[in-house]
């Protein structure tokens, strides 16, 4: 008997799962990043070290995803790492084995997966504009003074949507102050905000792609009642949410790392629970300019040891027994002298 975790940290949230040997879900949980992922992800690990009390070895693998999942696989000693389409897809193929298109709507970014047979035949993804991501709706929640959590229920309160442009977060936010101001009430805003934001993501994201059922809503927005029946209004078929819809990736990551471990056998590099949440880890970055690239080389040191470094499209700084620090002493303007040339 063994169990699997996965971890997908993100920009606005971080989600942590354990599966077991089924590849169910044993206990999870999600918490906002913040801006600090390396506090969010130790206080993760914290709360499952004080919740399920595992041992090392009863992990058999670990999986990161998410757009911080090289910190995070770094931090854990990850034995798998994907990107977040391969993750939200190997949990939606588990949970619903014959799911043809998966909707994932994230706190900063807005995806749609096509699968057939199993396999992902093709994906489309928009991080550029933030409308209808949960950033987006928490921000607009705040500002009419609606929990986020009741944010949704409000649009199927509607009998009569306000329509609202949403071509992107910055006319859609134009629109809604405009119409507020004119004196809709809030249901009718909040539905014709939900409408709007369906309608900018099958226009940018989904692109006039066939939507075939069945199909899966995943990502944090998927509580949003409003978006969902929105979706089903517009698209004039059922909308699945999953029981977990909020920690899809985590658990994806999880069940990558299981089929990983039942492929090779190999031990987990897994840190260990009670490791991860009390070590300590620090990053630190600088520029090289060795060459026209100018890359950005991101280090990650965990207590006093370099642990990782990545960010070089070269191999000059793979060798993490090379020291940065005379380099970055010889190429960098002190702060005081670049602060002085600041204020002159």
């Amino acid at each position: 008997m063994g169990y699997y975790i996965g971890i997908d940290v993100g920009s606005v949230t971080t989600k942590l799962a354990l599966i077991g040997n089924h590849g169910e879900m044993l206990w999870s949980t999600y918490r906002r990043t913040e801006g600090g992922p390396i506090e969010a992800i130790q206080q993760s690990f914290f709360q499952l070290s004080k919740e399920k009390g595992l041992l090392n070895q009863e992990i058999l693998g670990i999986g990161a995803t998410g757009s911080g999942r090289h910190l995070a696989s770094v931090m854990v000693g990850a034995d798998v790492v994907k990107n977040e389409i391969t993750a939200h897809a190997a949990a939606a193929k588990h949970v619903e084995p014959r799911v043809k298109t998966v909707i994932d709507i994230g706190g900063q970014d807005s995806k749609i997966i096509f699968i057939k047979n199993g396999i992902s035949t093709g994906f489309n993804m928009n991080s550029i504009c933030a409308a209808g991501t949960g950033s987006f709706l928490d921000h607009q929640a705040g500002r009419l003074g609606i929990p986020i959590e009741e944010f949704g229920s409000y649009a199927l309160k509607s009998y009569s949507p306000v329509k609202i442009s949403g071509r992107c977060g910055v006319f859609a936010e134009s629109d809604l102050i405009h119409k507020q101001q004119m004196g809709y009430k809030k249901e009718d805003l909040i539905a014709g905000l939900c409408i709007a934001l369906v309608s900018n993501y099958l226009s940018n994201v989904a692109r006039g792609k066939k939507i075939e059922p069945p199909v899966l809503f995943q990502g944090g927005v998927a509580a949003n009642q409003g978006i969902k029946a929105a979706f089903e209004q517009r698209l004039d078929i059922p909308i699945t949410v999953p029981e977990h819809h909020n920690v899809m990736g985590a658990w994806g990551a999880a069940l990558l790392a299981k089929q990983w471990h039942e492929r090779t056998r190999h031990e987990s590099a897994f840190r260990g629970v009670k490791t991860i949440s009390s070590f300590s880890c620090v990053p630190k970055t600088f520029s090289c300019a060795d060459c026209s690239n100018h890359c950005e080389i991101n280090e990650l040191y965990i207590g006093e040891s370099l642990a990782s470094r990545w960010g070089s499209r070269c191999s000059k700084w793979s060798d993490l027994e090379r020291s940065s620090k005379d380099y970055r002493e010889t190429r960098h303007f002190p702060l005081q002298g670049f602060q002085q040339q600041v204020s002159s």
